[in-house]
């Protein structure tokens, strides 16, 4: 059969508005009201989908339709490119040469020819589809029928299921618009849920203001969203929470779990396990602005998972993990503003005395208090002694024991002048505690006591639990012990400062005065006691002879004879000038001769220039009337008159008996 010119029908007025009429009506019976939706050039190169989806949908209506069985059909692009069809027809009508179609894009008119090079003897039938708003071709639909059938019928008939097929398109775009509307209106409500989900989470997350209540909400919110889901709450800190789903987080063989590897990554991490598990595992990171506090783990059914919002549990941690933070702040501020009161009354306390015994004992009982210890050492270096001596301690049994400065746990921290915490004394040991022991502790913290920037001592505080003692309590133990320090220097100095005004400063002799008060309180408390003045014979020609610098060194060594010949409870104080006094308590008249004595021998053969000294000796006793300490001094000094009277180097007792 020889090729046929294909024939070109005119397009008749109204063309384009025939089919949006058309297109019209099919919405206004099919009760829409879409229809000022419309596809425009710019939704063009987007179309194939939705024109195979619309001749899907045109294939189903007509199914059963035996006429249209002898035909072939194709959906072709406003450019004349394959969208949808029978596969067949792809390549010939790929190739882009068929003339009906050509005529057809071209004219944006109805075509048709016949074409023995696709089927001998078939017809082509090529109709423009428009756009119902504009008129715009956005896609021609053909047919390839056999010519048996009548070139004029097959373009009728592809003209009508082009009508056909426009109305399924615009139907399925109108559907796809509303899925799109129902979709948005879905997302908005859901959104909308969501805010409102997360506002009241939130608004219930910040009026709580302890760690405890921040973690609760976090679990039971969660839980009351999935009630089928297994959630819990790891925590790197606050492990010891009372609630049953709060865990510690170990940081032990991070990549097999799901929760430490989301802490350690900082991202939201799923793990999916297979049959027969079935089973998901999801961890959510939960964090503030200084850091990561935990993960939310949470595992379900795998058929869950899609309808979990993942995005919303991010934002429940994430809202967690900030009043988290902002009540572990207040938490610590609270404490911090507790420990300073305790600090500023333990110092209040503490300043109220000036005598070191008082402030030991006083700092001892407030530091088991405070720290809820079971036993308190206070240990301070003992010059004399040699060694760390205990001065106070609730374990009697180890109240003033000296121990040398390298032994055990409090020689450590002397030495090392830096604090100590010990969780488990049997397992750490860094060295031998007679105090941790003896007591059965377990838990330690200790700290240098330092006096005036020089370490002095060491506080030790013991617990028989194990891991007892917090890294704040053992913070404050520092604060509380450097106050401590600070009272115990105060004591110092004031006790030195007694000192320097209750002695002589030549002969480190009491001064007078000092004296005086002595024989007073002892007095009132003894039975007995004895006073010896002595004098240095001529001591007015030892200075004119070798001047005053000497005669000095004269008094000074005079002074030292008499500190070495007596015992450690008399009283050497020095009188006046060249005259010094020795008060004996609870010592007779006969002992206070012999002490006197042996004070004038030594006196006579140890000094350099040689001198010697004249003594005058009083006593009083509880048989006699009360003696006042003027009447004691006055009886001491007449006897030393007498002894100087007599001949100097001497000894005289009152009421001039001579010796």
């Amino acid at each position: 059969m020889s090729e046929e010119q294909p024939k070109v029908y005119e397009r008749p007025p109204g063309y384009a508005d025939m089919f949006n009429d058309a297109g019209r009506n099919a919405g206004s019976k099919s009760g829409l009201s879409l229809q000022g939706l419309d596809i425009t050039a710019y939704d063009y190169p987007y179309l194939q989908t939705l024109i195979e989806k619309s001749y899907s949908e045109w294939q189903k209506e007509n199914a059963g339709a035996e006429a249209l069985k002898k035909f072939r059909w194709a959906v072709l692009s406003h450019q004349g490119a394959w969208l949808s069809g029978d596969s067949e027809l792809r390549e010939y009508f790929a190739a882009g040469e068929d003339g009906a179609v050509h005529r057809s894009l071209s004219d944006k008119m109805p075509a048709s020819g016949m074409n023995p090079g696709l089927y001998e003897g078939s017809v082509v039938c090529s109709v423009p589809l428009f756009t119902r708003s504009e008129g715009d071709l956005f896609a021609v639909m053909v047919s390839v029928s056999p010519g048996s059938a009548g070139e004029e019928l097959a373009l009728m008939v592809t003209e009508s299921q082009a009508l056909l097929f426009r109305t399924c398109f615009y139907r399925k775009f109108e559907s796809m618009f509303v899925n799109d509307l129902v979709r948005v209106h879905d997302h908005a409500k859901l959104e909308a849920y969501r805010r409102s989900v997360l506002f009241q989470y939130v608004k219930r997350m910040h009026v709580q203001i302890d760690v405890h209540s921040v973690l609760s909400e976090a679990i039971e919110s969660v839980l009351a969203l999935y009630p089928e889901a297994k959630v819990e709450l790891f925590m790197s800190q606050d492990h010891e929470s009372s609630h049953p789903l709060v865990r510690p987080l170990l940081l032990q063989h991070w990549q097999e779990d799901v929760y430490v590897r989301t802490f350690m990554e900082g991202t939201l991490t799923i793990r999916e396990h297979p049959e027969p598990q079935n089973t998901v595992e999801i961890g959510i990171p939960m964090g503030g602005k200084q850091g990561g506090y935990g993960v939310l783990h949470i595992e379900v059914d795998k058929p869950m998972l899609p309808d979990m919002d993942l995005e919303l549990l991010g934002m429940m941690a994430d809202a967690a993990g900030t009043a988290f933070e902002n009540a572990k702040l207040y938490e610590q501020s609270n404490l911090m503003i507790h420990e300073l009161r305790m600090i500023n009354e333990l110092t209040q306390r503490l300043n109220k005395s000036l005598h070191l015994a008082e402030i030991f004992q006083f700092a001892n009982h407030e530091l088991l208090k405070i720290l809820e210890a079971d036993y308190c050492c206070i240990l301070i270096y003992n010059a004399e002694l040699g060694g760390l001596e205990v001065v106070s301690c609730n374990a009697e049994w180890l109240a003033k024991e000296v121990f040398e400065k390298d032994y055990g746990l409090g020689g450590l921290v002397y030495h090392s002048k830096e604090p100590l915490i010990l969780s488990d004394y049997n397992e750490e040991r860094p060295a031998e505690s007679k105090l941790m022991e003896t007591t059965n502790s377990s838990s330690m913290i200790a700290t240098p006591l330092t006096v005036n920037g020089e370490v002095r001592g060491v506080v030790l505080l013991t617990h028989a639990k194990r891991h007892y003692f917090s890294y704040d309590s053992y913070r404050l133990l520092q604060a509380l012990t450097s106050h401590i320090g600070l009272a115990i220097g105060n004591a110092f100095l004031h006790a030195e400062v007694r000192r320097m005004a209750n002695r002589d400063m030549l002969t480190e002799l009491y001064a007078r005065h000092y004296l005086d008060e002595v024989i007073y309180e002892c007095q009132n408390r003894d039975f007995c006691g004895a006073l010896i003045v002595i004098d240095i014979d001529q001591f007015k020609q030892v200075n004119d002879t070798f001047g005053h610098q000497r005669g000095d060194k004269i008094l000074k060594q005079v002074s030292n004879i008499v500190k070495s010949t007596i015992r450690h409870s008399d009283i050497p104080a020095r009188w006046g000038g060249e005259e010094l006094a020795v008060y004996l308590p609870g010592i007779e008249i006969q002992q206070a001769v012999q002490v006197a004595e042996r004070i004038r021998t030594r006196v006579a053969e140890e000094t350099d220039p040689r001198v010697t000294v004249s003594c005058g000796i009083s006593e009083w006793n509880w048989t006699n009337n009360k003696i006042s300490v003027e009447s004691l001094f006055y009886r001491a000094d007449m006897a030393l008159y007498e002894a100087k009277k007599n001949g100097r180097n001497r000894i005289v007792v009152e009421k001039a008996e001579t010796v």
